[in-house]
């Protein structure tokens, strides 16, 4: 595939993820993640409005009266505030509750494409009992993220350089994206993070592509609520059409 090409080529993996998920024999696997997202975000949601309104009911009467215009830009603010912390922090948690469940749905997604599961058969028991290691990588993939996050948020406030600063960070947030839904088919493999990154450097224009298509659906309200199992499909399709020859490694 030429250079060019591979960022768009990524980016339609999204899509295709989707529309895998139109398939009757996936249903089963999307309830549980489907209802995960749905209980953390509304959670979230709900401690947000309560714990920002209490807040801005308590910083307005300590507002002067001839201030009292900028009421509803402190409400602004923290609704961005709000939908900010909202945004990450649902990633991350619902990442973290659904990841081995996530690679029963990728294992599924494969089974349907090639007509082959990856080694070995995977079971609910399985899943719960791979709980621990299934954290584990979620763990290591965040301190990998704080490890780059934070050299990224310095370029913010560097004169000149902080006019890079937002195409980077947003790069770097759809590399992180394409490492977060690729470890589940390449999870059911046997690679561990290490060798993950070591794969999807081989294309990085390619995972760049499909982790740019998962961002901009985070960033939509209420499809984000199902883009998480989509992006699972696709970043599994991805692997099974790009990714995968000579993958099997620990």
């Amino acid at each position: 595939m030429e250079p060019l090409r591979q960022p768009l080529s990524g980016f339609g993996y999204l899509p295709a993820g989707f529309k895998l998920l139109l398939r009757p024999a996936l249903w089963p696997y999307l309830l549980l993640p489907l209802s995960i997202n749905v209980l953390v975000f509304g959670l979230l949601l709900w401690l947000a409005a309560d714990q920002f309104g209490a807040l801005v009911d308590t910083l307005l009467p300590t507002l002067p009266e001839w201030l009292a215009w900028l009421a509803w830009l402190l409400w602004l603010l923290f609704v961005l505030v709000a939908a900010m912390i909202i945004f990450f922090t649902f990633s991350v948690v619902a990442n973290i509750i659904a990841a081995p469940f996530n690679g029963l749905l990728a294992e599924a997604v494969e089974r349907l494409l090639t007509g082959q599961a990856p080694p070995p058969g995977g079971s609910l028991w399985q899943a719960l009992r791979e709980t621990p290691q299934a954290v584990a990588d979620e763990l290591r993939k965040l301190g990998y993220y704080v490890l780059w996050a934070l050299p990224l948020l310095l370029l913010f406030v560097i004169p000149v350089v902080n006019l890079a600063a937002p195409l980077l960070w947003a790069l770097f947030s759809a590399w992180m994206l394409a490492l977060q839904y690729l470890d589940y088919p390449l999870g059911n493999h046997g690679l561990r993070f290490k060798a993950q990154r070591q794969r999807l450097r081989s294309k990085p224009m390619l995972g760049l592509g499909f982790g740019s298509a998962v961002l901009l659906a985070t960033l939509v309200p209420l499809l984000n609520l199902i883009v998480m199992p989509a992006a699972v499909a696709g970043a599994t399709r991805l692997w099974v059409e790009q990714l995968r020859d000579g993958a099997e490694a620990g």
